[in-house]
C-alpha cells in the first residue's frame, strides 16, 4: 500500500505546524489528503472540510487537533482503517489511542516533522 497520509486538522496558515507538515510531506512526494475546518485550495493540494468518504485507503493519520475536537472524528478515522495514527504534540488522547490500539492500529506519540527529518516516518 502506498503511504497515503491524512493530515487531520490541516491549515492554510504557514505559521501552523499542520501547514508545515503538509509542505514537508509534499517535498518528500508522500501522497497527502488534508482535512481542515473549511475547503481551501493551496494550489498543489486542496484542504477538504468534513469527513469525505471518497478518499480511499489511508496508511497514516497525523493529528493536528486537540483531543476534544478529535471525538467527532473517531468513527471516521477508524473507518479509514489506517495502519498508524501519529499524535503530534498537543494532540495526545489516551482514550482514542486505546480504541485505536484495540483495533490493531499502531499509535505513535511523536512529532511528524521530527519523524520526517530523522527518517523515522
Amino acid at each position: 500500500m502506498e503511504k497515503i497520509t491524512l493530515v487531520l486538522g490541516a491549515s492554510p496558515n504557514p505559521d501552523r505546524f499542520a501547514y508545515k507538515a503538509i509542505r514537508s510531506l509534499q517535498r518528500r512526494n508522500i501522497p497527502i489528503i488534508a482535512i481542515g475546518r473549511r475547503d481551501v485550495d493551496l494550489g498543489s493540494l486542496k484542504i477538504k472540510k468534513g469527513m469525505p468518504a471518497d478518499i480511499g485507503p489511508v496508511h497514516t493519520i497525523t493529528l493536528y487537533m486537540n483531543a476534544k475536537n478529535q471525538k467527532e472524528y473517531y468513527d471516521y478515522m477508524l473507518s479509514l482503517q489506517p495502519k498508524r495514527i501519529v499524535f503530534n504534540p498537543g494532540t495526545t488522547n489516551p482514550e482514542f489511542a486505546e480504541i485505536a490500539k484495540e483495533k490493531g492500529i499502531e499509535v505513535i506519540d511523536d512529532c511528524l516533522l521530527v519523524m520526517l527529518n530523522t527518517g523515522k516516518f
